[in-house]
């Protein structure tokens, strides 16, 4: 109840404020616990842009999986050029992807749904598990139509897995929206986004979607049950089951 109640107010708080304005909100009840994690894809950009471009005190961080494009390394090293910040990185632990790729090989995820969930377990929620250690808000570039799943989310939550409230500045925003903040600002972006990649994973778990193709289609596209999710976002697993059922 204590949640839920604190979740209303801050929902008053951040209604009709601008994204730069309700971040600043968010850092004056979570002072010091508040974190972005970005994947260095269109929307993450935005959201840094106007994190570093407003001095907002946020840890921006990011995972390495070690399974990166080399256009997402370069986006990042623009990133950190551009803006002069720290952008903290959290890598998977090494001997669990060392007893995986030892035990199944380098390309286990194609074999099977679970094997692909492991895999993105191991390099993908543990680390950002550690990265939220600690923080009491978590700051994350999802928009409501990236896919069915997501659409079921609210803009501010309360993780009750995680037992922490996340925000999602650009949950209403267009994908037209962020394509055109990013040119009026002149923010590094990853040059995939103009091949026809509009989300960015893995190297070997991402490629190209056709034009209308729904964006997440590009994301473990051998996979056709369920949503395409890697477990970061998933929330309550009750909703999320009844979601997808």
């Amino acid at each position: 109840m204590e949640n839920d109640s604190k979740l209303a107010g801050l929902n008053e708080q951040l209604n009709g404020k601008t994204i730069a304005e309700s971040l600043k909100i968010l850092v004056s009840h979570f002072p010091g616990k508040v974190i972005f994690s970005s994947s260095f894809g269109i929307e993450d950009q935005v959201i840094t842009h106007i994190i570093f471009s407003n001095n907002i005190p946020i840890e921006v961080v990011t995972l390495d999986t070690g399974r990166l494009f080399p256009e997402t390394y370069r986006v990042f090293s623009e990133t950190v050029q551009k803006y002069n910040k720290r952008i903290k990185v959290y890598f998977p632990d090494l001997s669990e992807v060392e007893e995986l790729v030892s035990k199944k090989g380098p390309y286990s995820f194609y074999e099977s749904k679970d094997n692909r969930m492991e895999c993105c377990r191991i390099r993908k929620v543990h680390p950002l598990n550690r990265a939220l250690e600690g923080t009491e808000c978590w700051i994350s570039g999802i928009r409501s139509s990236q896919s069915e799943n997501r659409s079921f989310m609210n803009d501010l939550e309360y993780d009750k897995v995680r037992k922490i409230y996340k925000y999602h500045p650009l949950f209403h925003w267009t994908l037209e929206d962020v394509e055109e903040f990013i040119k009026q600002n002149n923010v590094p972006y990853n040059s995939l986004h103009d091949k026809g990649y509009p989300s960015i994973g893995c190297e070997p778990c991402t490629r190209a979607v056709l034009k209308g193709q729904d964006i997440r289609s590009g994301r473990w596209w051998w996979e056709n049950d369920g949503p395409k999710e890697c477990g970061c976002h998933v929330g309550d697993p009750n909703r999320y089951m009844k979601n997808i059922i």
